[in-house]
């Protein structure tokens, strides 16, 4: 009689109904993380996304979890989901400072003081008047330190008119002055006395509130009101990309244009701001309907911008032959967030493309129904994503992944890395998943037969459940995200290490 038989191996169906391999719990949560503002997606809704985040809580260790979220805050610039992981964590652990040490370092905005509370008091089913009486007491001790860590400027920027207000969390958490200035602070916040911040919503706003004698008068008091906030120097970064059509509508003056363009390509500028790389493509989506001589000067700008956000970036030179594919299918057509622009789809062409300016030896191309190679320069990575999106429907819009393998094979093409952009959704359109041969799995280990040191890099854009093909073996490696830090963990990986290492050896 035996005892010791072999594991089976752990497969289900993906949301297309084709073969797929489940990942460790700590890999799926990390991937649903990575991924998600809570938004419904193409095959999850926001709340199943959510229960899903929570389940999975429950099956991994506490410190994991705190690591979690502060890296998708710090490290991946993500808002909603670290403050959903910190309160949730306040539901299930308890004993130490854990909680205390993941609110203070996932908040780094007023305004996400108000939001994890109003996140928590819908987590625990508060109704009535007191929703957010008997708070966690290490929850409240992290949201009392978050307290000293903001100015008027600041605390005034985020004081808005929602269900729980900046007021209201000072009266809860009851957060320690470190001197007589920051009492003084407390007590504006308490009386309702922040002086009105300088920001371009308060002074349009107060503008828009004056009378006009015609239109062209007020046109000429905008366009005035935008080189005054542009010559301030007090227009953050990311109110700069969310108005540069704005302020390109309003016709301002070239000096003020040329401190535009100078803003937006300081790499201390770009560094400190910390944006999603996506967040520079939308900015360029929209001046593409702009009709202004600037409308060229602003997108070299967003182009050199974009470059100085990943100067630190790793690649791989001539020596290294690196294979990028785009998956186009369908499900990638889905906005990032209700009010957004970009598509996950878009993501998958952006993180490609900035691969691909860092790569001196690259083969670049997309899949849908087929698999087709599209050469592409290694500069202009705007241009190059904007290149890519009018070619979409020329492979159709299927998730023939399998085929960006199975055309390496034909053509005795011994790749050293192969990166697929892709929502992990992958099926076979051809046999509709009767075929074992048109899988992805199939097709890797084929190839692995002709490349023995080939890896393949599965960029997962949208945090499913389940990925086409076993990972964290046989060269195969999962990195999931929107942001180009995806690429650091790639670093990593060809060092030896793996995603959930990296999360790991963040310090609380």
């Amino acid at each position: 009689m035996r005892f010791n038989f072999r594991s089976k191996e752990k497969t289900a169906l993906n949301h297309a109904g084709a073969k797929a391999y489940t990942l460790t719990p700590e890999m799926e949560l990390y991937s649903a993380i990575a991924t998600t503002m809570l938004n419904d997606t193409f095959y999850e809704k926001a709340d199943d996304r959510l229960a899903r985040i929570k389940d999975l809580m429950t099956r991994v260790k506490t410190p994991f979890i705190a690591k979690l979220a502060v890296y998708a805050r710090t490290e991946m610039n993500l808002r909603t989901a670290p403050v959903v992981l910190a309160t949730e964590l306040a539901k299930i652990h308890k004993g130490n400072d854990l909680v205390r040490k993941t609110v203070e370092m996932v908040v780094k905005r007023p305004d996400e003081i108000t939001e994890l509370l109003a996140y928590y008091q819908i987590a625990n089913e508060r109704t009535g008047i007191k929703k957010l009486n008997r708070i966690s007491k290490q929850l409240q001790k992290g949201l009392a330190a978050s307290f000293n860590n903001f100015d008027e400027y600041q605390f005034a920027k985020y004081n808005r008119n929602t269900a729980v207000k900046l007021r209201d969390a000072l009266f809860l958490v009851h957060p320690k002055a470190k001197d007589e200035a920051q009492q003084l602070l407390f007590n504006k916040i308490v009386n309702n006395e922040l002086a009105v911040p300088y920001t371009w919503e308060t002074e349009l706003s107060a503008l828009g509130q004056q009378p006009f004698e015609s239109v062209m008068a007020k046109q000429h008091a905008v366009k005035a009101k935008w080189e005054e906030l542009i010559s301030s120097r007090k227009l953050g970064y990311m109110a700069l990309l969310r108005n540069l059509r704005n302020i390109l509508e309003s016709d301002v003056s070239k000096d003020h244009m040329q401190m535009v363009y100078d803003h937006l390509t300081n790499p201390t500028a770009v560094r400190n701001s910390k944006q999603l790389p996506f967040r520079f493509l939308a900015a360029y989506k929209e001046l593409k309907a702009v009709n202004s001589g600037y409308t060229s000067y602003i997108m070299k700008a967003l182009e050199n911008a974009l470059i100085a956000s990943v100067q630190n970036m790793k690649g791989f030179d001539l020596g290294t032959k690196v294979v990028i594919a785009c998956d186009v299918s369908g499900s990638m057509q889905q906005p990032v967030s209700p009010k957004s622009k970009v598509n996950m789809y878009d993501i998958g062409l952006l993180l490609g493309m900035l691969l691909q300016a860092k790569c001196d030896n690259v083969l670049t191309g997309m899949f849908g129904d087929t698999w087709k190679m599209v050469p592409l320069p290694s500069t202009g990575i705007l241009a190059n994503v904007d290149a890519f999106y009018q070619r979409e429907g020329e492979v159709g819009y299927s998730t023939n992944g399998y085929l960006v393998i199975k055309d390496l094979i034909t053509k005795r093409y011994l790749a050293d890395k192969i990166m697929l952009f892709t929502d992990t959704q992958m099926w076979d359109s051809n046999t509709n998943n009767q075929s074992a041969e048109n899988t992805i799995s199939y097709q890797w280990n084929a190839y692995k037969k002709i490349a023995p040191n080939a890896k393949l890099y599965v960029f997962d854009l949208a945090g499913h459940q389940h990925v086409p093909l076993k990972v964290e073996q046989n060269g195969v490696h999962l990195i999931a995200g929107w942001s180009d830090k995806v690429f650091e963990v790639m670093a990593a990986i060809e060092n030896g290490t793996n995603a959930i290492d990296v999360i790991e050896k963040i310090a609380l």
